[in-house]
């Protein structure tokens, strides 16, 4: 299985997290998923998913991250 790729937006400023993700998801591989950690939901992200063909799961830990993954549908 490969490696996990993983964007950190917790320290970044909008709308950086979004466009680190979005150019990320040009490149990754079918079957693989990305991690996107943020300190709130990313509404506007998840309508520009569905758009563009992703699927995405996320769930919340206990220290309140966000975590969002992200594959093609």
């Amino acid at each position: 299985m490969a490696e996990e790729r993983v964007i950190d937006g917790r320290g970044l400023m909008p709308p950086e997290p979004m466009e680190l993700t979005l150019t990320a998801l040009d490149t990754l591989p079918d079957g693989e998923e990305l991690l996107l950690l943020l300190y709130c939901e990313p509404q506007p992200l998840y309508g520009i998913l569905k758009q563009n063909g992703y699927t995405h799961r996320s769930q919340t830990r206990p220290d309140g991250t966000v975590e969002v993954r992200i594959k093609k549908a």
